[in-house]
């Protein structure tokens, strides 16, 4: 009887695959069905592809043919005027040696790190006041003028400090250019966090206010957690934003003093532009790249890290 009930078991398990091998069979027959192109175009496929086209080309020269063309620029000598020569990897060897590229480095990091300390919570504090307070809804306008004798230096003359160069120092030249581009940039995001606090749950607050919570422990228990996809993303394109920093030192400072303000993109700029027009279009296009493909692997490796983080 043991040999039976094997036999019949492995005779099953036998009809079982073969019921599934026909099934996948079936199904694939009936993809091949689908997709003829036959049934494609009275589906609508055809339509969907002819209005597609122009989306698809606009988005292939201005986006695909940038790409590819700063790609084979890297690999290449040239002033856009005279034949192209091909260097290979020369450009990327040239900006890895050159002395002002750890300095353009070091000074991005700077930015950023900066930026994320004053520049990252200072829009969240102010959607939340926005939020919660009408009466603070006039407060938030100021005016930022680096001048010798402008807003912050007038307001230090009141406790008879400065006046002070704050884009004349190395020093201070940098926190400087900070605090302009947080003031010009916290707009949006502060419209991004009102957009978001609608969303959250009133009851929680409510709840909160029940168990005697303050202020304070509603923001941080019942606020921030409800936040936290958005802050996660913020997060990311505030890093890839300022990493990519070149408005703020190219208009105020130029990358002086000493060098102190000299980003990355700045140093795309003076490689591009600096000297002699298309002299170091190669090395700028090499830069560009190693920029470009840094924030790629950074934001992969961002969003993996961070992905539990956003849906707990």
């Amino acid at each position: 009887m043991a040999g039976v009930d094997v036999i019949s078991a492995e005779t099953a398990s036998a009809s079982e695959a073969v019921a599934v091998g026909g099934s996948k069979l079936a199904r694939s027959r009936r993809w091949r069905v689908r997709l003829s192109p036959v049934r494609w175009v009275r589906g609508g496929g055809l339509s969907a592809l002819v209005f597609a086209l122009p989306m698809l080309a606009i988005f292939t020269a201005f986006s695909w043919y940038p790409i590819v063309r700063l790609v084979v620029l890297s690999l290449q000598h040239t002033n856009l005027i005279d034949p192209p020569t091909w260097v290979g990897l020369d450009n990327f060897r040239e900006v890895i040696s050159d002395p002002l590229f750890l300095t353009a480095v070091k000074n991005t990091a700077y930015f950023a790190g900066l930026a994320l300390v004053f520049g990252y919570p200072i829009p969240l504090v102010a959607a939340v006041l926005i939020s919660e307070s009408r009466r603070l809804r006039g407060l938030y306008s100021a005016f930022y003028e680096p001048s010798r004798v402008g807003l912050f230096n007038t307001v230090l003359s009141w406790f008879h400090l400065g006046p002070y160069g704050w884009l004349q120092s190395p020093g201070t030249a940098m926190p400087a250019l900070v605090l302009e581009s947080t003031w010009a940039n916290a707009g949006t995001t502060i419209i991004i966090y009102l957009a978001a606090l609608t969303a959250v749950d009133r009851n929680l607050y409510e709840a909160a206010s029940v168990d005697g919570a303050g202020v304070w422990r509603k923001i941080w228990h019942v606020t921030l957690p409800q936040l936290r996809g958005v802050l996660l993303v913020t997060l990311i394109l505030q890093i890839i934003g300022t990493a990519q920093v070149f408005i703020e030192p190219f208009l105020f400072t130029s990358g002086g003093p000493a060098n102190s303000t000299l980003t990355v993109l700045l140093l795309v700029y003076q490689y591009a532009f600096g000297n002699s027009v298309g002299v170091g279009f190669g090395q700028a296009a090499a830069l560009s790249l190693m920029l470009a493909a840094f924030l790629a692997v950074f934001s992969v490796i961002f969003m993996r890290l961070t992905r539990s983080w956003s849906t707990t």
